[in-house]
């Protein structure tokens, strides 16, 4: 977790062209969420079946088209044409109920849906993320979130340093996950207003994140392996959040 997460620089993805979400589950909870339209479904002839396709426009289409459209062979048959993604005011999610987790500058669109999905499942208010050094929700970021973007609300904002002095005005305070400096996260007074900051794959939280934080927290570990990668440490302390602490909620 924090100073070492693991992960890889991904490939950029292309920014012209129709917005795509793909993959059964994303694609499923696109039209379940309602939040973005939908203009028309691809999808292989035992996908266009799917109950989840009703009251949308499907076009059956091959294996090869579906990967020509998707940019990859990770479709599972089914690629949805929609617009883009509906971000959340940064604003809404203070007010709103549960932890916020915080990425600061991840750069990997799969550990971002990873981490979204995890926010989604330990119902967190939301997800913050900065409009410079984050993917943003891309098409591989809602394949890795298994569609929980679609209803998560997640936020874009400008500095995340800004962002995390601000809590104090608004009744959170914010948690920095760090290996080497923080405190053991089963030791934390947990509650509803905790901000969950996590920093980049490899390279950890910065510095000006680091001091802004109230505290800073780790996840000691008894293996030979230094770290967990970024979801996992994502979850180890989302549930731990949402446990309340020392005791238990």
């Amino acid at each position: 977790m924090s100073s070492r997460h693991q992960g890889r620089r991904p490939r950029p993805e292309p920014d012209d062209g129709p917005v795509l979400v793909y993959g059964r589950n994303p694609v499923r909870e696109l039209i379940r969420a309602g939040r973005r339209p939908v203009t028309e479904v691809w999808a292989l002839s035992q996908a266009a079946e799917d109950p989840a396709l009703e009251g949308v426009r499907v076009l059956v289409r091959k294996r090869d088209e579906l990967a020509r459209l998707a940019g990859t062979g990770d479709h599972q048959g089914m690629v949805a044409i929609t617009e883009e993604y509906p971000y959340a005011d940064p604003q809404a999610l203070l007010e709103g109920d549960g932890p916020i987790m915080v990425l600061d500058e991840v750069q990997d669109p799969r550990n971002l849906g990873a981490v979204a999905r995890v926010a989604d499942a330990a119902g967190f208010a939301g997800l913050v993320i900065p409009t410079r050094g984050s993917p943003g929700i891309t098409p591989v970021a809602c394949k890795a979130s298994a569609g929980a973007v679609e209803h998560l609300h997640i936020a874009r904002i400008g500095s995340i340093v800004a962002f995390v002095n601000d809590l104090a005005g608004s009744g959170r305070w914010a948690a920095g996950a760090d290996a080497d400096d923080g405190v053991d996260y089963r030791e934390v007074p947990w509650d509803a207003g905790a901000v969950i900051v996590l920093g980049a794959e490899g390279a950890g939280l910065r510095p000006r994140v680091k001091q802004v934080c109230d505290r800073l927290v780790r996840i000691p570990m008894r293996g030979r392996v230094g770290s967990l990668n970024l979801s996992t440490a994502a979850a180890v302390l989302a549930f731990e959040a949402v446990a309340g602490g020392p005791g238990g909620a």
